[in-house]
């Protein structure tokens, strides 16, 4: 079954904002990352200033070779919004993170 990463993201209400456009203008980044299977951004509605970033993937494996290569590239993964060209990285949107790792081990959909 998959296994399923979740980071969590302690973001303050004013760079909630920024969080998001950084997140939309990666789309596609991981998409087609051998191994990959969904990709959610969970905005908090009440009650934690925490966005969790819920990522599932075919196998441990999978996750740590996407990991090993998204952090090379340009606005890598741990710097989300990065400046490109040697470009000075823009300020943290969040400020602390949590990476919670889970197997998959019932799952359901609904009936066609």
């Amino acid at each position: 079954m998959s296994i399923v990463k979740i980071n969590a993201l302690t973001v303050p209400a004013e760079m909630r904002e920024t969080l998001e456009k950084r997140f939309a203008a990666r789309a596609g980044s991981v998409e087609n990352s051998d191994g990959f299977e969904w990709f959610e951004l969970l905005r908090p509605v009440e009650g934690t200033d925490q966005y969790l970033v819920y990522t599932r993937w075919r196998s441990e494996e999978d996750f740590k070779n996407w990991m090993s290569t998204s952090m090379r590239g340009p606005g890598a993964h741990g710097g989300a919004g990065a400046g490109e060209g040697g470009a000075e990285r823009p300020k943290p949107a969040a400020s602390d993170s949590a990476l919670w790792s889970f197997e998959v081990v019932q799952q359901t959909a609904p009936k066609s």
